[in-house]
């Protein structure tokens, strides 16, 4: 199955968008070109998964309900390869597919229906904090913690010597935890930080973006002493654990 090509503007940020909905894609696709996006469309989960590895595209929308492998399934596959962020989209109004979907990777989740101009805002909010920003000073962009290494500027992490892959938004959770080692970051500051909104009590994002990290980092999740949790506070990122 080719994928759909939907604008030819090759200087365009390329969308991938997974959704199986032929009517909502080409709707989604049509105002998509318009803000000056290259969109690219895959109908089916497994297909999907190789036109991501393939195309690399600078952001991925990800429908649940899809045929072959649903959107779960692609999450979990492509972020052994794709570290660009992805944005879920469904009609499935559950806490769990909300959480589920970001424990397994995704950057952000909407619900159906939509309106465009919040798609749009989402969309940008992600490009902004995956793209890395343009500075002639690079000495503030870099952060040495043991052999913990945070580059701002290639948005690579390196522990050790070696690369860890870690989505837009575990890095700017750790960045803005490394800025801050060994002083507690309130779950509100990292929820304005990332989202633009205080923190309402509820949302969990930070959290599993904590915990995401924490694994990759081999921190130990039933006692984590990398980046502890001072409860009723935040969270603590140690100096002296690198």
């Amino acid at each position: 199955m080719k994928p759909v090509a939907l604008t030819q503007n090759i200087a365009a940020k390329h969308i991938m968008l997974v959704e199986d909905d032929l009517s909502l894609a080409e709707w989604f696709s049509d105002y998509l070109n318009e803000q000056g996006y290259l969109v690219t469309l895959a109908t089916r989960g497994d297909v999907a998964i190789d036109l991501i590895a393939s195309d690399q595209p600078d952001l991925v929308i990800l429908d649940i309900m899809l045929p072959v492998k649903d959107g779960f399934e692609v999450c979990q596959a492509i972020r052994s390869f794709y570290q660009g962020p992805i944005l879920m989209m469904t009609a499935r109004d559950h806490e769990t597919d909300e959480v589920l979907g970001l424990e397994l990777g995704a950057d952000d989740y909407v619900v159906k229906p939509v309106k465009p101009r919040v798609l749009l805002s989402r969309i940008k909010a992600l490009l902004r904090r995956y793209t890395p920003s343009e500075v002639t000073d690079i000495t503030p962009n870099k952060i040495l913690i043991g052999q913990l290494s945070i580059d701002a500027n290639s948005r690579t992490t390196m522990l050790a010597g070696v690369k860890v892959a870690i989505s837009s938004n575990e890095f700017d959770v750790l960045w803005q935890l490394a800025q801050s080692a060994d002083s507690v970051v309130s779950r509100n500051d990292l929820v304005t930080q990332r989202r633009g909104f205080e923190y309402d009590g509820f949302d969990r994002s930070i959290d599993i973006l904590v915990s995401r990290i924490r694994k990759k980092l081999g921190d130990d999740a039933s006692n984590p002493y990398r980046i502890k949790t001072v409860w009723g506070k935040g969270y603590l990122l140690a100096k002296d654990a690198w």
